[in-house]
């Protein structure tokens, strides 16, 4: 529950909103509700009248014929069209959506308390990323949902239902994004101190602007500069991959960190202030985090490293 608390809003217009759909099996979930709210108010109307009919009756007996009209209609007709309705409106929900050879796969990893992200297109080297997912509008995606160290759960309420990552296993879940747009995702089973804020952002764009966004994420990054040399130098790289630069594996890849509009797992907007404070005080801006603080690291010294940061794009 902390989860669906924190900054969402269920019901209504927020970033987190299941009625504020870009993908198919969210559309299929929304109008379910829908239909089911509608027969839970017909359900609701119709005891209305039987208790209201009920009620005249004192005034006299009812006929045979009155009493197995109202027992027709009450407890014959009304609920099998309620039913019905959302027997037909249900089945295509249960429709699975499927892949073919060629479709796109991302393997998105939970840990604590960040989102490991790998590209598969078919026949072609996988590319790393992290805490943002990118995909094309209008096309059959599998994400493979796994977890790092304990239980997770991905959940993009906008775009399809939630499912569990579970370590040492591989969960499948197909989507379809039917409109671009930058949509939120939660992390949505607990998993420690710092769920609350393990966050990332769903990016779905048209095929042609993903194709070339994809190819891009191939080239090594900036690795020239004073920024380049102290996150050498302070041992940044024994973590994290910048391509060209580093190969570290344990925390995010920041290849083209830049380029995203959030950090810290989409915790705050990617700024220089806030690249600082956390290059800095990762611990304390995000509670049992693995990255360490650097206290003895200057504030010019940080700063440089941030700006070198936000120019990987």
């Amino acid at each position: 529950m902390q989860s669906i608390v924190q900054g969402a809003y269920i019901f209504g217009s927020g970033r987190q909103s299941a009625f504020t759909t870009f993908g198919t099996e969210a559309a299929w979930l929304a109008g379910l509700t829908g239909w089911m709210v509608l027969g839970a108010v017909v359900i609701a109307a119709a005891l209305a009248a039987l208790m209201y009919t009920a009620g005249r009756s004192r005034e006299g007996a009812l006929t045979h014929k009155q009493g197995m009209r109202l027992v027709l209609w009450a407890g014959g007709v009304v609920p099998t069209i309620v039913l019905l309705t959302l027997l037909v409106s249900t089945l295509p929900a249960m429709r699975p959506i499927s892949v073919k050879p060629g479709d796109l796969r991302v393997m998105v990893e939970g840990e604590q308390f960040w989102w490991r992200v790998q590209y598969r297109p078919a026949g072609r080297t996988p590319v790393d990323a992290a805490n943002e997912v990118r995909i094309p509008v209008g096309r059959n995606v599998e994400l493979l949902l796994e977890a790092g160290d304990v239980l997770h759960s991905f959940w993009v309420p906008g775009l399809a239902g939630k499912m569990d990552m579970v370590p040492g296993r591989t969960n499948k879940l197909v989507v379809h994004a039917t409109r671009a747009g930058r949509f939120r995702g939660q992390c949505a089973e607990f998993c420690g101190l710092s769920h609350a804020l393990m966050a990332f952002d769903v990016v779905a764009m048209e095929p042609a602007a993903f194709d070339a966004w994809l190819a891009a994420q191939r080239t090594p990054a900036l690795v020239a500069g004073a920024g380049a040399r102290l996150f050498a130098a302070n041992g940044c790289g024994g973590c994290h991959q910048v391509r060209g630069l580093s190969d570290g594996t344990i925390g995010p890849d920041l290849t083209h960190l830049g380029a995203r509009a959030t950090m810290a797992a989409g915790m705050q907007k990617l700024t220089h202030a806030n690249l600082v404070r956390f290059i800095k005080h990762a611990p304390d801006v995000k509670p049992g985090a693995r990255m360490p603080a650097y206290p003895q690291m200057t504030n010019d010294d940080a700063a440089t490293i941030a700006r070198w940061l936000e120019q990987l794009q």
